[in-house]
């Protein structure tokens, strides 16, 4: 049983670390270049979800503290149901639940969406996806955003994500009227540059 246990954790974790459409989410990011990127964004559908949720944070230098301007921010998810929403444009294929965000001077940046599901089919945590691109640099993938209420983020899970030393990744939200709230700041790597 113990070792059921620590393979179901280990799943779970790799599955966290890996986008099931990595390649896709590639090209689907590079869609930005169609469109006049603000500081704020709506994922479509938000306006008919029960659980909308605004995340919102600075983007940081990789020192900590100052403020990134002009970063794109872009992230994907699955639907409510954990279902992924698969569309296709001109024989490219995009997750239809997606936004990018251009930060503000301040480093400042909003995303109106909603608690995406969990894969049911593979037993796949609740994620956003998110990819960074910093001006003159390319884009890279960043942890994924899970959910703390996420009843299959177990103890056991959330001390290996702590060990590994993100911790933060776990979004911790607070309900304003009706609307689900999180401030989620972001570091940036200082090897940026690396291979996606």
């Amino acid at each position: 049983m113990k070792n059921q246990i620590s393979l179901f954790c280990l799943i779970i974790t790799l599955s966290v670390n890996l986008s099931i459409f990595s390649q896709d989410s590639f090209t689907s990011f590079n869609d930005y270049t169609k469109l006049q990127l603000t500081n704020t964004d709506t994922i479509p559908g938000f306006s008919d979800k029960e659980n909308k949720l605004k995340i919102s944070g600075t983007i940081f230098l990789h020192d900590g503290v100052t403020p990134a301007k002009d970063v794109i921010l872009y992230i994907e998810q699955a639907d409510e149901h954990g279902d992924f929403d698969l569309r296709t444009d001109n024989d490219n294929r995009y997750v239809h639940n997606r936004g990018w965000i251009k930060t503000d001077a301040n480093g400042r940046y909003t995303f109106f969406t909603y608690v995406p599901g969990g894969d049911r089919r593979y037993k796949l945590l609740q994620q956003l996806f998110p990819i960074i691109k910093e001006p003159s640099k390319k884009e890279y993938e960043l942890s994924t955003f899970l959910f703390d209420d996420d009843p299959l983020l177990t103890k056991l899970c959330r001390k290996r994500i702590t060990k590994k030393g993100d911790p933060s990744r776990i979004l911790k939200l607070t309900k304003q009227d009706d609307l689900l709230v999180v401030e989620k700041d972001i570091v940036l790597s200082n090897n940026s540059q690396e291979a996606r």
